[in-house]
């Protein structure tokens, strides 16, 4: 009787301990560099949806889920693929909401996570470089591609008007993927690009950049970057009289841009991916009752980043690295019970009973091909010192 009390009383302490298992997942962001003054709200917006997991109690019989928070710098791949090898080797993490910048995010890939069999959501990398990287089955993202933003940039620049313009983009594997995706569907759709000029970020001066681009001429430019040195190339134009009117892309949306800017933003028109709907609602509402800002860029694609690495995990039954990669799809997409912001448990307890979920998400998620969103894109305008939406395609 004794030893059969004592063999009970191992099951119940076995029980708790797998009740209070901790599982750390990675968020590696840039929460220094070109894009700084997103990635917190990009952050937070990730840790709601595994606090949202954690608090269910329905989680792998009772698991909660940790963030680890590391720096990308969004544009130093030695840097980044160093913080990828600490959240894996010391953290112990079984799989990671990031990168986020294009670059950064195919070097820690490529270098890091494939030898180390993690998979990665990134909410944020649009290179269009993803798409034939094999991965073997570790890349996923909840960002559409630059493929399809650079074609409707170009036909929102059109539709306005402008069939002439000069073009400049940051140096960088996202800033080439774009420009060279909105070049070639700006001028076979009869469009004119009076010159390409790569621009390095975080420099002091780009009065000779902005030359360059005014000899060339043009009716627009196009400046295709991230808030900082792009966003230097903007003011810099206007300040020198050599462009009226400015198109922008998603790594510029930012409430530092404006700022720093001023008046030489007003009449820009960009694009950025964006979703609309219960989802983008329901996310909304979850945010501001936790106090997360939520109506910041690519906060929506980071909450669905998390929740499907978590909901993956829960599909597999366990929290390992193979088991979350080999369940994202099918968590993700048809059949299943459409799962929206703040019903993570829901999903949750519907994977245990051997269900199935179609999660939907902040930005009604499908994911296709090798893993990427489909997604949706807004057009805004910048007025009176605010992004206004003017229509989403």
């Amino acid at each position: 009787m004794k030893n059969l009390l004592l063999a009970s009383t191992a099951l119940v302490l076995s029980a708790g301990i797998a009740s209070a298992q901790e599982v750390k997942m990675g968020v590696l962001l840039g929460y220094t560099g070109p894009i700084e003054d997103i990635t917190p709200y990009m952050a937070d917006s990730a840790e709601l949806a595994m606090k949202e997991v954690s608090d269910s109690g329905l989680f792998l019989g009772g698991a909660t889920i940790t963030p680890v928070r590391a720096d990308s710098t969004c544009v130093d791949s030695s840097a980044a693929q160093a913080a990828a090898e600490r959240l894996i080797s010391s953290d112990g993490i079984v799989a990671m909401v990031g990168a986020d910048c294009s670059g950064v995010t195919m070097a820690v890939l490529q270098n890091v996570a494939m030898s180390a069999g993690v998979p990665m959501i990134s909410p944020s990398a649009t290179s269009p470089a993803f798409t034939t990287t094999d991965s073997n089955g570790l890349f996923f993202r909840t960002a559409p591609s630059d493929a399809r933003q650079g074609v409707i940039l170009a036909n929102i620049v059109l539709e306005r008007g402008f069939d002439t313009v000069a073009l400049t983009h940051t140096n960088n594997d996202y800033g080439s993927g774009f420009a060279t995706a909105f070049a070639e569907a700006y001028t076979a759709a009869g469009g004119t690009i009076t010159t390409t000029v790569p621009h390095e970020e975080a420099k002091g001066d780009y009065s000779a950049e902005v030359g360059t681009l005014a000899a060339a001429g043009g009716d627009a430019l196009v400046i295709l970057g991230y808030t900082d040195g792009s966003g230097s190339t903007l003011r810099t134009a206007y300040e020198l009289g050599a462009f009226e009117q400015f198109f922008m892309g998603d790594g510029m949306y930012g409430d530092a841009l404006i700022a720093n800017t001023g008046e030489a933003l007003e009449g820009t028109v960009g694009t950025i991916p964006w979703a609309q709907g219960d989802g983008a609602e329901a996310f909304a509402a979850l945010a501001e009752a936790a106090g997360v800002r939520g109506d910041s860029s690519y906060t929506r694609e980071s909450y669905d980043a998390a929740a499907i690495l978590a909901l993956a995990a829960q599909a597999a039954g366990e929290a390992t690295p193979a088991g979350i990669a080999a369940n994202v799809l099918a968590v993700a997409n048809a059949p299943g019970e459409p799962i929206l912001p703040g019903e993570l448990a829901k999903g949750l307890e519907i994977l245990a009973n051997g269900g199935e979920i179609d999660y939907v998400g902040a930005t009604n998620v499908e994911l296709v091909g090798p893993g990427e969103a489909s997604g949706s894109f807004r057009e805004y305008i910048v007025e009176g010192g605010e992004y206004t939406t003017v229509k989403f395609h």
